[in-house]
């Protein structure tokens, strides 16, 4: 196997365990702190407004189309490309004292005079309530999949193991979450998939240094838990690098040339990738050995054979 990274001996990640576990809990009151006080941007998936479809006769440019919204005095709506770069799809929050008949007529004034071709296609209004039970819904998928989770790792591996697993990815979204509430991102359906694939991603990574723990555990004898967790995140380091950059290069490529529809997703997963890598080794191992795992756990249970303890026959 390829490595990046040779060491001689193992690095000793525990030995920094509790200045790392000091730092998670300060980042998850912070979070708390600013989602409870200042709240999510939740984007229009979540809070409902006005969708009007518009389709011109040639291709149009999204921030061409942001501009005279702005202009026009539409500002915050969310633009993209409906099926071909000809048809788009606005988005606008819903206004006092403005219907949807008036927010249309006004779209497609501004969207004429970027091209006298336009036409358009659908107006509809999203209730809020629909974006309530989206909210819930995301809400539920992440933590039915926290729940899978734990189960799938406590059968694969033990208990110990499981929930200092699934408290590393809770840690992530929490985080992530609180970095969107802090910076006032928007949060809308793109969000949700984002943190659903950074809880697979931390996972992956968590599982690489979970399976090589039990075969350090089954394999060494004479040697402390934190050695043996030292040693499978050390073994597994160059695997974790090199993932983590390979990821990082399209994520950062999303990030900076994506445009602003995908901007969020982006930046959720770059925050889930930088916190899951940590998290995989200061969180679920560091939790692990706090629960007191053991070289006993991790090893098979040994089944009596019938007649075993029987003498046998002269």
């Amino acid at each position: 196997m390829f490595e990046i990274l040779k060491t001689k001996a193992p690095i000793r990640f525990m030995h920094y365990s509790k200045p790392a576990t000091v730092l998670s809990l300060v980042l998850i009151a912070l979070c708390f702190f600013s989602l409870f006080t200042r709240g999510l941007n939740w984007g229009l998936d979540f809070t409902g407004g006005t969708v009007v479809e518009v389709a011109f006769e040639q291709a149009v440019e999204l921030d061409g189309v942001r501009d005279s919204l702005a202009g026009a005095g539409l500002p915050g709506a969310t633009v993209q490309h409906f099926g071909t770069s000809r048809d788009l799809l606005i988005r606008l929050a819903p206004q006092e004292q403005v219907d949807v008949q008036q927010q249309g007529e006004a779209v497609l004034a501004a969207m004429q005079q970027l091209s006298p071709s336009a036409e358009m296609k659908r107006l509809e209004f999203v209730g809020p309530a629909i974006g309530k039970e989206l909210a819930e819904q995301g809400g539920l998928a992440i933590l039915v999949a926290l729940l899978c989770i734990l189960v799938y790792v406590g059968m694969r591996f033990e208990w110990r193991l499981a929930s200092g697993a699934v408290l590393s990815l809770a840690h992530d979204v929490i985080i992530t979450l609180g970095v969107f509430s802090w910076l006032r991102i928007e949060v809308d359906l793109t969000i949700v998939a984002a943190l659903l694939t950074v809880v697979g991603y931390s996972l992956n990574d968590t599982i690489v240094v979970f399976d090589r723990v039990r075969e350090n555990f089954r394999r060494v004898r004479d040697t402390t838990t934190a050695q043996v967790f030292d040693e499978a995140i050390t073994d597994t380091l160059s695997r974790t690098l090199i993932t983590s950059a390979t990821t990082l290069v399209v994520v950062v490529a999303l990030f900076l040339k994506g445009g602003a529809l995908i901007h969020g997703f982006a930046t959720a997963l770059l925050l889930g990738i930088g916190f899951g890598t940590y998290s995989s080794i200061y969180i679920a191992s560091a939790w692990a050995m706090l629960l007191g795992v053991q070289r006993e756990h991790m090893l098979p249970v040994q089944v009596e054979k019938e007649g075993a303890d029987q003498e046998p026959l002269p």
